[in-house]
């Protein structure tokens, strides 16, 4: 029998991940929360039941959870609903599409959204709620922190490190060994080529920083 669970956050990115869920045949989406103003619309057939209110009574009604906000330059939404589900006792699960390759010799944390075509090498270490996108690549012996977004076709090469919330833009390219500290973002197409440790926004090819 399929795991029930609840999908936190009711639009675009939770539209990939149900696509996932369906595939991977693990778990049976049993509602999605999102604001008031949803509830009782539905997304791909699935009903929005309720708000984050809900979160500890469908915890103690047995339920599983998978945060499916969207991640754009801050992770404050995603780390916001992390910490009411922690609170609240619940747990929440990895999602991995059946179309990833994920070493045998990688590890991936709590609450990790893996998307098609996305490749996961050995070595590399997953932080918890974190998503790595659809055709996103994180090379070998490198490490993620919690609540990174590797976004779509993003490659992060081999023994890279990267902090906490951070954000990785589509089709961005961090170069072999470099670091990226904690709350950085990298816009689209960039080419990072050196250790970045002052938060902020940075774009281009060699990056540079724009907003701090």
């Amino acid at each position: 029998m399929k795991q029930k669970i609840i999908l936190i956050g009711g639009g675009g990115h939770c539209a990939a991940c149900i696509d996932v869920v369906e595939q991977e045949g693990r778990y049976q989406v049993e509602g999605i929360l999102d604001v008031a103003e949803k509830v009782g619309q539905s997304l791909l057939g699935y009903p929005i039941i309720g708000t984050d209110a809900a979160i500890p009574q469908l915890s103690r009604d047995g339920l599983l959870f998978h945060i499916t906000a969207g991640q754009v330059k801050s992770a404050a939404v995603r780390q916001q609903l992390g910490r009411l589900v922690e609170a609240a006792g619940a747990e929440l699960v990895t999602i991995v599409s059946p179309h990833a390759v994920i070493s045998r010799h990688a590890r991936v944390g709590k609450g990790v959204t893996v998307l098609h075509r996305a490749v996961i090498n050995a070595g590399s270490i997953i932080g918890s709620c974190c998503i790595v996108n659809t055709g996103a690549i994180v090379e070998h012996d490198c490490e993620v922190g919690s609540f990174t977004h590797i976004s779509t076709a993003a490659c992060v090469n081999g023994n890279c490190r990267i902090g906490d919330s951070c954000f990785i833009g589509s089709n961005a390219v961090v170069n072999q060994g470099v670091q990226i500290e904690d709350n950085i973002v990298i816009g689209s197409g960039a080419v990072v080529n050196k250790h970045l440790s002052m938060s902020g926004v940075y774009v281009g090819n060699p990056v540079k920083l724009i907003n701090s």
